[in-house]
């Protein structure tokens, strides 16, 4: 029983923690942090039943997997509200099952909440950036794609995926990784020019 209290306790601070100082004060969005505790909440209050019954613990965890793969299908998040999910559920199932000693379910909720802080904390990669652009050239080579991208967002270009090139309609599609350019620098790129006067031209019409 106190084996019991200590891991309720534990993930009822650590969901608090992690929902109210971490993701809302990061992200802002008020109606993740209900889906977050719901999920947390529930997750723990069934494993601990399952634990203590006859019912198979796998058929349980098993019938959550199903249902969040339902949520994450139904509504449109980012990759770190999706990890977030992840944790709540994470921190759910160790608290639920309480394994080991009095000590050890606390301890892991600590380190959960902890990796997720040290991990998405906003000084972390903070000038890195992804970004879905639409450039109003057709770019088949990569070497005028990067400059083009490179004078537009003045940043350092990491990384390109194509994901629509139409040569009728002079339109290139990308997703690019970049990494913001100190200010002062001057990113010269082959090809840029034509890029960005028209794109400028496009903002004033």
């Amino acid at each position: 029983m106190t084996n019991l209290l200590a891991a309720v306790v534990a993930d009822l601070i650590a969901i608090t923690v992690l929902v109210y100082a971490l993701y809302f004060r990061r992200h802002f969005r008020r109606d993740l942090v209900l889906a977050y505790i719901a999920l947390n909440v529930g997750v723990l209050a069934v494993t601990t039943l399952l634990a203590g019954s006859d019912v198979g613990l796998g058929l349980g965890l098993g019938l959550f997997g199903i249902l969040s793969i339902i949520r994450l299908r139904s509504d449109a998040i980012t990759q770190e509200e999706i990890a977030y999910y992840f944790i709540a559920l994470a921190l759910g199932l160790v608290n639920g099952l309480h394994p080991g000693g009095v000590w050890l379910a606390p301890t892991m909720s600590a380190l959960l909440v902890a990796v997720v802080y040290l991990v998405d904390h906003p000084r972390f990669a903070a000038t890195t950036h992804r970004q879905n652009v639409t450039l109003d050239r057709a770019y088949p080579d990569r070497a005028g794609l990067h400059g083009a991208l490179a004078t537009l967002l003045q940043a350092e270009i990491l990384h390109t995926v194509v994901l629509d090139l139409d040569l009728v309609r002079d339109v290139t599609v990308v997703d690019v990784r970049f990494r913001t350019m100190p200010k002062g620098d001057v990113v010269d790129a082959p090809f840029a020019p034509m890029t960005t006067s028209r794109y400028a031209d496009s903002l004033s019409s």
